[in-house]
């Protein structure tokens, strides 16, 4: 089955989100979040998301992951990870209860579509109360989300990505063994990872081109991760978007959609002049209105 024909079965199998001009929507993804050790590249910016996040939740967003939320090749144990960012996915579940939260899943945490995942997931350990609390009961994953506008009925496909990436597709178990037991041992030393989409720019272009040919062909709205790179088409270009990725040196980025319209944004510290240090969000593309890009 070709790339083409892969996002066709996400598109066409996947749940449908109505929403209009009143929505408020952030997409994220790729955090990668890990257990904190020092192959955990999204450990630099759990402040920058976590603000981010309460911002969104105070604000009546709904929060859509796009993705590879958890780093699950290099890491065996999801539990781990919602114990070392307790903060997060207390959170997160506050979201939750609000039906304000969806996960999309991706390579990297492929393995959350089972269903001893989604039990995993279900509970987590309260430090406070010292007991096990609800997290995420009854969640459900998904390979890929629709948004369906109300009154015009066009639709917007949310995806990770990979699906136009093979080898992390169809060979994601290779991938996975080989992130586990050959490049995190040398991500622990300082020694990165080459071969991935997001640090291999021919790979990238290749999988970006994959995504718009796709947008092309089915005169679709697309937002996707995996790639890493931040994208807000031009007024003339196909309408494929990236919201890039929580893992930036000095930023995390994400796509918004706010009373019909919708902005590329990062999130990252800023110093005032008398040298506080504080977290702003800038935009960086947009806002647009979705009028004027629907196809």
């Amino acid at each position: 089955m070709g790339y083409i024909k892969r996002i066709d079965k996400v598109f066409e199998t996947a749940k449908e989100i109505e929403f209009d001009d009143n929505s408020k929507f952030i997409f994220m993804s790729d955090c990668h979040r890990g257990n904190g050790n020092g192959a955990d590249n999204f450990a630099k910016n759990q402040n920058l998301f976590f603000h981010a996040l309460t911002k969104y939740f105070d604000e009546g967003y709904t929060y859509i992951e796009l993705g590879d939320g958890d780093e699950l090749w290099e890491n065996k144990d999801i539990c781990e990870i919602i114990a070392t960012y307790s903060n997060i996915f207390w959170l997160f579940s506050e979201f939750y209860k609000q039906n304000r939260l969806y996960f999309i899943y991706g390579n990297h945490d492929i393995v959350k579509r089972r269903r001893n995942a989604k039990k995993e997931m279900s509970v987590f350990f309260d430090e406070c109360a010292q007991q096990e609390a609800p997290l995420f009961p009854n969640l459900s994953m998904h390979e890929g989300i629709v948004l369906r506008h109300a009154m015009t009925g066009k639709r917007i496909l949310l995806i990770h990505g990979h699906q136009a990436d093979l080898l992390n597709y169809k060979f994601w178990r290779i991938g996975r063994f080989l992130v586990r037991h050959i490049w995190r041992p040398l991500e622990l030393i300082g020694i990165q990872d080459p071969t991935r989409t997001s640090r291999n720019s021919n790979k990238r272009h290749k999988v970006e081109m994959k995504l718009i040919d796709w947008v092309k062909k089915r005169n679709r709205i697309m937002i996707a991760g995996h790639t890493h790179r931040p994208v807000f088409p031009d007024s003339f270009d196909l309408p494929y978007f990236n919201d890039g990725s929580c893992v930036h040196s000095r930023c995390i980025t994400g796509i918004e959609i706010v009373e019909g319209e919708i902005s590329l944004i990062k999130w990252s510290y800023k110093v005032k002049d008398d040298g506080t240090v504080y977290i702003g969000k800038d935009i960086l593309e947009g806002p647009e209105k979705l009028c004027y890009i629907w196809i």
